[in-house]
């Protein structure tokens, strides 16, 4: 009887095929979310300064999805996040309704799907930083690179806060959906502290991912720096 050999690997090709379907099917399904959205939205101006960084970050991914391809790890997490962005722009945050059961079944005053997003603000573009700084800087392995990692994560978010001041502003009481305090003074501080949250959060679970999803084929071409 002939002996039998086992199953060869998956080509190079066949992974980097793999590899880059993963990518186009979450830019697929977060278009489709997006157009679906807009129909009947609460308020078509609240969806729109929701969902503009889907509507800008998305085209740039595809741009230089082959000069500069994302890890499959992150592509899912940008997917998830701009999810979150989408569904509270179509329900405004303060009024998204899987966060009004947690309000009532834990007995909050208030609706926690802004806190949830802020603290996927701070999650989500965590790992986003990490991997441009292990990609184009000498950082990778540095204890650097997470203070680093969580500085820029701050420094999104508080421009995030400057840009709901300026809504604020200009557009008076029709901003407060956008704005979502729901009467909190201390909504800005919040929001800033619930991402610094998420970006600790993100470092801690998924830093040892996130090194194991950047080895695979495609991105170990990229000529990251090497120390």
């Amino acid at each position: 009887m002939a002996a039998t050999t086992p199953n060869p690997a998956p080509s190079l090709d066949v992974r980097l095929s793999s590899s880059r379907r993963l990518p186009t099917a979450l830019a697929v399904a977060v278009t489709a979310a997006l157009v679906v959205s807009r129909s009947g939205a609460a308020d078509p101006t609240t969806w729109l300064l929701e969902t503009v960084w889907v509507m800008a970050g998305l085209p740039l991914i595809i741009l230089f999805r082959n000069r500069f391809p994302l890890s499959g790890l992150l592509c899912g997490l940008l997917a998830a996040h701009a999810l979150v962005l989408i569904v509270g722009g179509h329900y405004t945050y303060a009024e998204v309704p899987v966060g009004d059961w947690v309000r009532d079944w834990l007995g909050w005053e208030r609706n926690p799907y802004d806190r949830f997003g802020h603290l996927v603000q701070g999650f989500v573009p965590a790992i986003l930083v990490r991997e441009l700084l292990v990609r184009t800087s000498p950082l990778r392995g540095s204890r650097w690179l997470a203070v680093l990692t969580v500085c820029a994560c701050l420094a999104f978010s508080a421009v995030f806060e400057m840009l709901e001041w300026l809504a604020a502003v200009a557009g008076g009481e029709a901003a407060d959906a956008f704005l979502g305090t729901q009467g909190d003074v201390w909504d800005t501080q919040w929001d800033m502290f619930c991402a610094l949250i998420g970006a600790v959060c993100a470092l801690l679970l998924l830093s040892r991912v996130h090194d194991r999803a950047l080895v695979r084929p495609g991105l170990e071409r990229e000529g990251r720096p090497r120390r």
